[in-house]
């Protein structure tokens, strides 16, 4: 097990290839893996058509992973040789999904529940962190600074307090309604396409709002439901429309987390208001302490179903079937999460 396949993408704004590369070692509170499900994500289509976050090419994309323990090294005692379980990777080789083993730090590492596939559990770690970085991360690490829902004092802590979700069908925003109602948020709005309003519902979404309408409209039709000034939202989507419109809805002292970069108009943030910007990384120092608390919490979550996984398609062809599949986020895909499975075929 010296060497595994992995999916290169070859160049800056190049092809993809699965070629062969080393198995690294784990180190000092580090564990090697192996990828039984790699979930797939906008950002890796976005990577390959405009090259950003990747420094040194060829590169092994993906950050979503699910497998079993095969090494540990020094100092590991959450986990052991032999467990399932799974972690949000990183943007290098050593680190990345599309490969057959990969490495991960032990302390933002969980145990799959048995109530969870590999494939539904591949399916959580970005959404995850990327929803609870921009929620419950201090505001100077990119996040509103509520109190996480998992900790003591959490649960229920914001009840009656309305919340706004923009882009709730999103793995993001699926996220995000359930930590919000976790924290007691109510009501939750959100908005999506109207064939989706049931399925959030059941994540605990109060009001979806067709996400086809006109977003000028979005302030009035959040002021008519929220039952109270609107303090805080989250724009999964984060366009410059949706940014603008969230924080047009948000009453003088709100904030507002969004995800992308370059989506904040200049002079937009108004009457006391606050933006963050959300980098939901679990493994950089600005998130670790939080993703750190919610792995040691995501488990008996998920066994409880406090928090449910998305739905699952799995692509076919292993590594080989990612390419194809990654080109289909460029017309979108919502409440739906693409799980490929990199032992396969090869």
């Amino acid at each position: 097990m010296s060497t595994q396949k992995a999916l290169f993408l070859t160049k800056s704004k190049g092809d993809f290839a699965v070629l062969e590369r080393e198995v690294d070692e784990p180190g000092p509170g580090e564990i090697l893996v192996e990828v039984r499900a790699a979930g797939l994500n906008p950002v890796e289509y976005q990577i390959q058509k405009y090259d950003f976050l990747i420094k040194e090419y060829p590169a092994v994309l993906g950050t979503d992973v699910a497998g079993v323990v095969v090494k540990v090294g020094a100092g590991v005692t959450n986990v052991a040789v032999g467990d399932k379980t799974f972690h949000q990777g990183n943007f290098n080789n050593r680190y990345a999904a599309y490969q057959q083993y990969t490495i991960a730090n032990a302390d933002i590492v969980a145990k799959i529940p048995s109530n969870l596939t590999f494939e539904q559990a591949a399916s959580l770690p970005v959404a995850l962190a990327t929803s609870a970085v921009g929620l419950y991360n201090p505001k100077s690490g990119g996040g509103l600074g509520l109190t996480p829902a998992w900790e003591a004092g959490g649960r229920g802590k914001y009840a009656g307090e309305p919340i706004l979700i923009l882009g709730g069908a999103s793995a993001v925003g699926q996220a995000a309604i359930q930590f919000a109602r976790l924290s007691g948020f109510a009501p939750i709005l959100t908005t999506a396409s109207p064939h989706n309003e049931a399925y959030l519902k059941s994540l605990g979404a109060t009001h979806v709002l067709d996400r086809a309408l006109p977003l000028a409209g979005l302030p009035a039709a959040v002021a008519a439901l929220a039952g109270a000034p609107l303090k805080h939202a989250y724009d999964a989507v984060s366009s410059r429309e949706t940014t603008r419109a969230a924080l047009s809805a948000l009453a003088p002292g709100g904030g507002l987390a969004y995800v992308l970069p370059d989506t904040l108009d200049e002079g937009a943030v108004t009457d006391g208001k606050e933006a963050v910007f959300v980098y939901g990384q679990a493994n950089e120092p600005h998130a670790r302490a939080l993703a750190a608390s919610l792995y040691a919490h995501i488990t008996q979550l998920l066994e409880a179903g406090d928090i449910k996984p998305n739905n699952i398609e799995v692509v076919p062809g292993g590594l080989a079937g990612i390419p194809k599949v990654l080109e289909r986020f460029a017309k979108g895909v919502s409440a739906l999460k693409m799980v490929a499975h990199p032992q396969e075929n090869l």
